[in-house]
């Protein structure tokens, strides 16, 4: 099968830094379903992985975000069967999805939404789950929550995912976004943010603008040089939710306010094992019936073709950038 990986650690300007391959088609395990891959997104994490992550003797296949349709499945598999069209953030401790089949275990896996295309629908999986687990099982949030959210780096692809949920399942909630171009803001008030701050200015000042009191919750992508600025605009006993890992974090200036401080790692299911692996094929299939219904919108904004190195390292080297709104898409494998 064809297959896009990397050999070595290099900088996504190099031709080398990832490459076509030929590999064996892989037999899936027990409870694994054997996908035919039609489309992939690539997410942050594909980008450190590439930069930083060792890649072994035999190099390493990247690809989280996958969509297209069941070929084969293991003795053990329940919930698919061949011919069932997919969509899934795999998980980072398996071969990725930059393949023309790859092996999934089928808890992790929801059934795609019928009225989107693999491409679109390859760019929600991981920005769905990492949304999902932040507000509703970190934050704990529910259908009947109130008071405000902060959602800082909104209109990138998990914000973006946020902002719909937020707006959908949690009406009563006051969601405040940050947008510093006004193609972003723009993006940020569509997807359902009801008032909109530039973070490259004074944030805790803006915030406190539109919620005086502060707010009750905060989601985060970049909290690197931000705690103080958190443990102003944060009311006491609210709660921060993080996706970033910056190095030498120190937290301590929320303690005052005994704000709690959640992480959110939408890999911890898969890696861990966790006996409630099945919630994220569970959330997948309940927001494919969202975006069926309308309600939820893909996040793709930028379409590549055909999925081969070279047009994956340009999603690689776009999401890079920091730049992107939304998420890129790759699709179609070479005639």
């Amino acid at each position: 099968m064809r297959a896009i990986g990397y050999l070595d650690n290099l900088p996504v300007t190099d031709p080398e830094a990832l490459v076509d391959l030929e590999l064996p088609v892989p037999s899936p395990g027990s409870h694994d379903l054997l996908v035919e891959v039609r489309a992939v997104s690539v997410n942050p994490v594909d980008v450190k992985q590439r930069a930083n992550a060792k890649p072994g003797s035999g190099g390493r296949i990247l690809g989280f975000d996958a969509a297209g349709v069941v070929h084969a499945i293991g003795d053990r598999v329940e919930l698919f069967a061949p011919g069932d069209e997919v969509y899934y953030a795999g998980t980072i401790n398996r071969a990725g999805a930059d393949s023309q089949f790859h092996a999934v275990d089928e808890r992790i896996v929801g059934h795609k939404p019928r009225t989107l295309s693999f491409e679109d629908a390859a760019a929600l999986p991981l920005t769905t789950i990492t949304a999902w687990e932040s507000l509703f099982e970190r934050l704990n949030l529910t259908q009947n929550s109130t008071g405000t959210l902060l959602v800082v780096g909104a209109s990138g692809g998990v914000g973006s995912m946020v902002l719909q949920l937020a707006e959908k399942l949690v009406p009563g909630l006051h969601v405040i976004a940050t947008a510093s171009r006004p193609e972003a803001e723009k993006w940020v008030r569509e997807l359902g943010a009801d008032d909109t701050v530039n973070h490259r200015g004074d944030l805790a000042g803006q915030v406190l603008e539109l919620a005086p009191k502060g707010v009750d919750y905060l989601f985060t992508s970049h909290s690197a040089g931000q705690i103080e600025t958190y443990a102003k605009i944060v009311k006491p006993f609210g709660h921060i939710v993080a996706i970033d890992e910056p190095a030498g974090l120190e937290i301590g200036a929320l303690k005052s306010k005994s704000i709690a401080w959640h992480w959110e790692y939408m890999f911890t299911r898969p890696v861990q094992r966790t006996p409630d692996m099945l919630g994220q094929h569970e959330l997948l299939d309940e927001v494919a019936v969202l975006v069926d219904a309308g309600r939820i919108v893909s996040t793709a904004t930028t379409r590549l073709s055909p999925l081969d190195a070279e047009q994956l390292r340009e999603a690689h080297r776009l999401v890079e950038s920091g730049s992107v709104i939304g998420k890129v898409v790759v699709g179609g494998w070479p005639k």
